[in-house]
């Protein structure tokens, strides 16, 4: 897919419609964890659809975050277009992304997201 495919307003729209389908129980432990959309990714990573910024649930102390401001993800917009075949496959890498983004929240690391199907 090209960029000028796919609106501004409709990519928000897909997004949310992403984080419907988000699998139950995955966004149990997320409620401080913020998420943002940015057309794209850093210049030295091109390739990252989405990228979490925070502290790792399996790397905190307890009370020790009480005033933290809230854990990021960001997903990027263009490199999802550009992967994306179809606006349905677009949807589908949001949602994956959205995934394999939460669970670095929850200290999960890239293989093991590999061997759960959501590398």
């Amino acid at each position: 897919m090209e960029h000028g495919e796919i609106s501004d307003a409709e990519f928000d729209l897909l997004v949310d419609e992403a984080l419907e389908d988000v699998p139950a129980g995955v966004l149990e432990y997320a409620d401080n964890v913020a998420f943002f959309v940015q057309d794209d990714p850093p210049p030295e990573t091109p390739e990252l659809l989405g990228i979490y910024d925070g502290v790792p649930l399996t790397e905190r102390d307890s009370g020790a975050f009480s005033f933290v401001p809230p854990d990021t993800i960001t997903l990027f917009k263009h490199p999802l277009i550009a992967y994306a075949e179809d606006r349905e496959h677009l949807r589908e890498e949001i949602l994956v992304t959205i995934v394999h983004e939460i669970a670095h929240h929850y200290g999960i690391e890239e293989d093991r997201l590999h061997e759960l199907g959501w590398g």
